[in-house]
C-alpha cells in the first residue's frame, strides 16, 4: 500500500486499511455473501456511509489494493531507467505482483473470489481497467513509438500474463513462457533500433 504523508492522509488511509482489513475477516470467517456493508461497518466501528466514502462497492473491499497494483504497472513505463527496454521492465513487476498473489496467505482469499460470481467479474473489470491504464502509459511514451492496437494488445498481454502464471501449477515457470511469447510480439512490431525493445532480456 502507498504510504500517504500528512497527518490528514495518514488517518484516512488508517481508516480505509481498517475496514478492508475487517472486511476481509467477515468474508472469510462467515463467506462474503453472508456479510453486509452493514456488518463490515459495525464490525470496523464507523458509519455505513464512511465504508463508501473509500469503497465503491461490496466486491471493491476484497480488492482494496486495485489503485496501488494499478499505478505499480503504470510506474513499470512510465519510471524506468532510460534505454531501458519496456518489456523487461514490465515483467518485472508482473512477477512482482504474481508472486504477493501467490503466497500462501493469499490463497483463501483467491478460493473465496473463485467461488462468487460477483467477484469474478469485478475482478475481471479490474484487469480490463489495469489493462487500459497500462496501454495509456505505453502510448504516451514518445520513445516507444507505437500504435494505440499495439499500446492495447501488449497492456492486454502483460494483465492476462499475471492472471494465467497466478493460475498456473508452476507460476516462475509460466510466466517465463508467456513473457517469451509477449517478447516476440513486441519484436515484431517496433522500429529497428527502437529503445522499447530487446530481444534478449525477456528469457528466464
Amino acid at each position: 500500500m502507498t504510504v500517504p504523508s500528512g497527518r490528514r492522509e495518514r488517518k484516512k488511509a488508517a481508516t480505509r486499511q481498517k475496514i478492508a482489513d475487517t472486511a476481509l475477516r467477515l468474508f472469510l470467517d462467515r463467506g462474503f455473501d453472508d456479510v453486509g456493508i452493514r456488518d463490515v461497518a459495525a464490525e470496523a466501528d464507523v458509519a455505513v456511509t464512511t465504508v463508501f466514502s473509500h469503497f465503491a462497492s461490496k466486491e471493491a473491499l476484497v480488492f482494496e489494493q486495485d489503485k496501488d497494483f494499478e499505478q505499480r504497472l503504470t510506474q513499470a513505463v512510465t519510471g524506468r531507467a532510460p534505454q531501458e527496454p519496456l518489456i523487461p521492465a514490465l515483467r518485472r513487476e508482473v512477477q512482482a505482483l504474481v508472486r504477493h498473489c501467490t503466497a500462501d496467505s493469499a490463497a483463501p482469499i483467491w478460493r473465496m473470489i473463485d467461488a462468487s460470481p460477483a467477484l469474478r467479474e469485478y475482478e475481471e473489470s479490474m484487469r480490463l481497467r489495469h489493462a487500459e491504464a497500462l496501454a495509456t502509459a505505453i502510448a504516451a511514451d514518445p520513445a516507444l513509438s507505437q500504435t494505440t492496437t499495439a499500446c492495447r494488445t501488449i497492456a492486454r498481454f502483460a494483465i492476462d500474463a499475471y492472471s494465467l502464471a497466478r493460475e498456473a501449477a508452476d507460476p516462475q515457470t509460466a510466466l517465463d513462457e508467456i513473457f517469451r511469447m509477449i517478447e516476440a510480439a513486441w519484436a515484431a512490431t517496433c522500429p529497428p533500433g527502437n529503445s522499447g525493445h530487446s530481444a534478449d532480456t525477456a528469457g528466464p
